[in-house]
């Protein structure tokens, strides 16, 4: 074992926000800062190429490859359950969408917290420190395709939707608009796709047609609307929070980042009087055991799962299941593993005629050679291609206040995640529940942190989420039925028209249903006398000084959205308390 080592903080786990803390605790020299990754470096090819997600999930260089228990609402099966395991955590092989969620998501946390900093019109200047949004890109040097295109490629995947190659910058009425909202001088890039379908306009339509207006931008606090996403990436790279906040300050002297070294256990220890003080950690790196010092705090951002296992094996937790295990309680905190909520996506699949899909263009090696040939020549077209091109934000239900449900819409289908495509054309409509009021849990299995966690999302488990799942699954038949998509000749395939009555969707529902991969509320933040709290509103662990949780599993409730630019503010806003506070 070697000799202990001491850092003034150290943060446990270089992912989303672990990469944002680093750069911003380490901005001032005096600061002696360490990044632990349990996982290895970036520097895997397809974690940059978009497409690659499909092949860093469930890759052992990329993930954790977590599995869920069998789940009674998805009639007894278990998920894939991936998670980042390097430099970037999961915005290394995440979808890449850039998503806030909606102003009530983050009042509503103000409310249950105590504190305004969490509300909408507070957070919003944190999404902007860090953000770099194309639409404030000088003028002229706007994203732009190449004037031309190659012959061979099809027109429906040619051209990014809404840019013209050679554009300028915005009219100073738009450019000002879009400043209220977003940032341009940060390090969190954020883009338009780089590819259009003409299956994909006419679902736009078709929405459209049903009553979903039109959206041009999803992130100024009200997302009700249908449009393509923008992403995290730059001219067709995936842009990961290790190339933001990572790349630009690896040569501060004062900044250290160690690769494949895991954290076994947090030093926990108690003083004279019986309060706890996190001192540091005992890590595993390279085949050596380390004894790490936090001389100002211990920060864990290894995530909704991994900061809720190191928690727990280090003696906070819920106290039956620490005793369980032979592991002493040091403090009972019946919230840390808890409160685990997540989107679970329910996979509408539509056979079509008459339009070009990723089904049919990668079913052939000539296909596969101008897929190549356009991302090599251009950075464009299917190899740029996120999970999903085209989002919409509705209700599931006339009498919701607010939008409840949200649309992926993909120029594709398979029979499951990792199989191959079908070999016929097809688009998959994916809606979830954007606040399901089913909760889960993470707990434990051993004493060793080698192994897993039992992950149990406990999906459609209340009557509410099986409710919007049923009346989900029929907002998408309405906008499939609409004049705009009746030249394709749509066929509902999955879960099929045979399914009508709300018990019928649901059972469905839970057949073809998979996570959208958000994770969060396990270490829930709230007031110190919440008894389900595990850090106060200002992400201390509540009753253990020294130590502090800044990741996604402090949410309360879920965002309206995907969730990793919400850890990213998260993050901003945590990373300028903690240097106040020193």
């Amino acid at each position: 074992m070697a000799g202990e080592v001491e850092f003034d903080y150290v943060v446990v786990g270089a992912g989303t926000a672990g990469s944002l803390l680093a750069n911003r605790l380490s901005a001032d020299p005096r600061n002696r800062v360490l990044l632990l990754e349990a996982g290895g470096r970036d520097n895997y090819h397809w974690i940059h190429i978009p497409v690659g997600y499909l092949y860093c999930i469930d890759n052992p260089r990329t993930d954790w490859r977590y599995r869920t228990e069998p789940c009674a609402g998805l009639n007894g099966r278990q998920l894939l359950y991936p998670r980042g395991r390097t430099l970037g955590g999961c915005s290394s092989i995440n979808g890449m969408i850039y998503m806030r969620g909606q102003a009530r998501d983050y009042d509503a946390w103000a409310r249950i917290t105590g504190e305004s900093a969490w509300s909408w019109e507070a957070s919003l200047p944190d999404f902007m420190a860090h953000e770099s949004h194309h639409s404030l890109d000088a003028r002229g040097q706007r994203q732009a395709l190449p004037a031309a295109m190659p012959a061979a490629l099809p027109a429906a995947i040619g051209a990014t939707a809404g840019f013209v190659a050679g554009e300028g910058g915005a009219a100073a009425p738009a450019l000002r608009e879009s400043a209220r909202w977003h940032g341009g001088g940060g390090e969190w890039r954020v883009e338009r796709q780089r590819l259009r379908w003409d299956i994909l306009e006419a679902f736009a339509r078709a929405a459209r047609e049903a009553g979903v207006p039109a959206s041009e931008d999803f992130n100024r606090g009200d997302n009700e609307g249908v449009g393509y996403f923008e992403v995290n990436q730059r001219r067709g790279w995936r842009w990961n929070a290790s190339k933001a906040f990572l790349r630009p300050v690896r040569q501060r002297a004062n900044l250290q980042v160690w690769t494949h070294a895991q954290v076994q256990r947090l030093r926990i220890v108690r003083d004279a009087a019986g309060g706890l003080r996190c001192e540091g950690c005992t890590v595993l790196r390279n085949g050596e055991r380390v004894q790490l010092r936090a001389a100002r705090e211990l920060i864990l951002s290894a995530g909704s799962i991994g900061s809720v296992q190191l928690l727990q094996l280090s003696g906070i937790g819920p106290g039956d299941l620490l005793h369980s295990h032979g592991i002493e309680v040091l403090r009972d905190a019946p919230g840390v593993g808890a409160n685990l909520q997540d989107h679970l996506q329910i996979r509408s699949v539509y056979g079509i005629d008459g339009a070009l899909t990723l089904n049919t263009l990668a079913s052939s090696l000539w296909g596969k050679a101008r897929i190549a040939l356009e991302y090599a020549l251009t950075r464009s077209g299917p190899m740029s291609m996120a999970p999903s091109q085209l989002g919409a934000f509705t209700r599931s239900d006339p009498l919701r206040p607010y939008p409840n449900i949200q649309y992926h819409v993909q120029p594709l289908s398979l029979p499951a995640f990792g199989q191959p495509l079908d070999a016929f054309p097809a688009f998959t409509a994916s809606v979830c529940n954007l606040n399901p009021t089913s909760r889960g849990s993470v707990r434990i299995r051993s004493a060793d942190h080698r192994e897993a966690p039992a992950i149990d999302p406990n999906y459609l488990s209340t009557e509410e989420d099986r409710k919007v799942a049923a009346d989900s699954l029929r907002v998408t038949r309405r906008i499939v039925q609409q004049p705009a998509l009746a030249a394709y000749h749509p066929r509902e395939l999955k879960p099929g028209p045979q399914y009508d009555s709300d018990e019928q969707l649901a059972r469905a529902a839970g057949d073809i249903a998979s996570t959208i991969f958000h994770p969060v509320g396990t270490t829930r933040m709230g007031r110190e006398d919440d008894p389900q709290a595990v850090v106060d509103p200002h992400l201390r662990v509540i009753g253990v000084r020294g130590l502090r949780v800044v990741d996604a599993g402090v949410m309360p409730l879920i965002t309206s959205g995907n969730t990793n630019s919400p850890t990213l503010m998260i993050a901003e806003k945590a990373a300028r308390w903690i240097l106040e506070e020193s």
